[in-house]
């Protein structure tokens, strides 16, 4: 039977594989392999269908620039150049306006986010009889294992 568990890379990984060997399994029953670290992505301007990294750069844009197309046209009956020039005037710069604050708030999420996810998941699988399976799995959720499964009869 095998146990399977993912812990982020830390102390309660180490403890847990010495808890381990403490109870009587051998080193090698135990199996620990890292998961790459995914490389930080460029922030896209359109996402796709495929692709999507839950960060749009084109939501502020559109509305502010509408706010600023509505202002602009309510200011622009008063102007000689009309509404119609000062809709999309303000259409122009409200769009702007919006792709600076949003990328600006963004890239600063974007890098907390980086900072937080930078550890590394380990997938740690043991091989172990059936009634050793529930010791192993305490030991795994005393150590504030991510997941937990099981592979095998038991």
């Amino acid at each position: 039977m095998y146990i399977v568990a993912t812990f982020r890379h830390s102390s309660e990984l180490e403890l847990a594989i010495c808890e381990l060997e403490r109870q009587g399994i051998l080193a090698e029953a135990i199996t620990a392999v890292p998961l790459k670290e995914n490389s930080p992505q460029a922030i896209r301007v359109l996402d796709t269908i495929r692709h999507s990294d839950g960060i749009s750069l084109l939501d502020g844009p559109a509305v502010i620039g509408t706010i600023g197309s509505v202002l602009g046209a309510s200011r622009g009956f008063g102007w000689a150049m009309g509404p119609i020039i000062g809709g999309l005037l303000g259409l122009a710069a409200g769009a702007v306006l919006g792709f600076v604050l949003d990328w600006l708030i963004n890239f600063k999420r974007r890098k907390k986010r980086n900072r937080r996810e930078n550890a590394v998941d380990v997938v740690v699988i043991v091989e172990c009889s059936p009634d050793q399976a529930p010791d192993v799995q305490n030991i795994m959720e005393r150590w504030l294992a991510l997941g937990i499964g099981r592979l095998g009869s038991g």
